[in-house]
């Protein structure tokens, strides 16, 4: 989606306050730049809608030079939500959330229900809240219409700039809820500046620690507590977040070795591996072991009679599964959520790597708490799904 390639940043007297970012920032996700005071977290996300311009290097947005484009009409097809808001006092709700769209020149009553449509998202009925002047709002319903306004024209990114940090605890923590459930909802790629670590985590997809204007570390929250880059990712994370993160295993600690098959094997070999591995249920990979899909065990039984019908033709998707780099705190909820036995691990690339199982969850959690009270257990084994 967007992708930093060689950027610096350099001022006056030739200090640098970004020193060679790449970067690549993936469509849908919520990307934290995180890092001290100075770091050049803001400078770096001021450089994708240009109002920072960048002293060498090049970003890219969808394949476009950045540097190539209008900026006027860049930043009118990028969302923008500031620390201090940046309400306009003498226009009401409706008439600062419809700012863009009027601009880009959207029909009346387009923009109109846009504004509506957006108001309810954030739980403020249009009804009271449109003709309203940002004076009569609390600062958290402010910051609310500071999130929304920059979703007012549809953009496919959104720039926030600590937009939380001025508020008092309580409305943070709900608008950092209200943000993670509106990410669910409109899927916008969301570069977030903070330099709380606890909202970071809370909120990101994925975090980038900077330091001295150079990447430190980027990866998600979870492989972040888990595997810090080095002392100063460590001391920034702060210990006692690392000791919480040593609570649950990994998911790659917790899955198994899965039992597969290739779409060209027979009905009847593929029941002959599954009496003899005693599983109901072959995964299906190809020669990259990428996961085509499930075969059950009634599956074949339906198509058994036909001896031409192979696994690829009885195939079916597989709708829940997870990827390696998520928690073991994610892969429960969809175990517990859809009530299933076993969830397929697989990389970016969708190849297959394990399967995390019923089994596989009590052996290392009930080995993980042994440990804890008595030492290391000397037996034990996976067993497959």
């Amino acid at each position: 989606m967007i992708r930093f390639e060689n950027i610096s940043k350099m001022y006056e007297h030739g200090r640098k306050v970004v020193d060679d970012i790449n970067l690549h920032i993936r469509e849908g996700e919520i990307l934290v730049l995180i890092g001290p005071s100075g770091c050049g977290k803001t400078t770096t996300m001021k450089m994708i809608n240009r109002l920072v311009e960048s002293t060498t290097g090049k970003i890219f947005i969808k394949g476009e030079d950045i540097s190539q484009l209008n900026p006027v009409e860049l930043r009118r097809n990028i969302g923008y939500v500031i620390q201090n808001i940046g309400l306009l006092p003498h226009m009401t709700i409706a008439e600062n959330v419809a700012l863009v769209p009027k601009l880009k020149k959207w029909d009346k009553n387009m923009y109109l229900n846009r504004v509506a449509d957006l108001l309810r998202m954030v739980n403020l009925d249009p009804d009271i809240y449109s003709n309203r002047y940002p004076n009569e709002l609390s600062g958290g319903q402010q910051q609310r219409i500071g999130v929304i306004r920059a979703m007012a024209a549809d953009p496919p990114i959104i720039l926030m700039d600590e937009p939380f940090s001025a508020l008092d605890p309580i409305s943070r923590e709900q608008l950092q809820d209200e943000l993670v459930r509106l990410q669910e909802v409109i899927s916008k790629t969301i570069i977030f500046v903070t330099h709380d670590i606890d909202e970071a985590i809370k909120i990101a997809n994925r975090i980038c620690i900077i330091k001295d204007g150079k990447i430190v570390q980027v990866d998600t929250p979870e492989q972040i507590l888990r595997h810090p880059a080095n002392e100063f990712v460590k001391e920034f994370i702060g210990v006692n977040r690392l000791q919480k993160a040593d609570i649950l295993p990994s998911i790659q600690e917790i899955m198994v070795r899965p039992v597969t098959a290739r779409p060209s094997k027979g009905l009847a070999e593929a029941i002959v591996q599954m009496r003899k591995q005693k599983v109901d249920t072959l995964l299906v990979v190809d020669p990259n072991r990428k996961l085509l899909g499930k075969v059950s065990v009634w599956d074949i039984h339906n198509n058994f009679q036909q001896e031409e019908i192979l696994l690829q033709d009885v195939l079916n998707p597989v709708i829940y599964k997870i990827n390696v780099s998520q928690s073991l705190t994610e892969a429960l909820q969809i175990i517990s959520k859809h009530h299933i036995a076993y969830l397929p691990v697989v990389s970016e690339e969708n190849e297959l790597l394990g399967v995390i199982t019923r089994s596989s969850l009590v052996d290392v959690m009930a080995e993980r708490f042994q440990e804890a009270e008595s030492g290391p257990i000397i037996e034990g084994g996976a067993i497959l799904c």
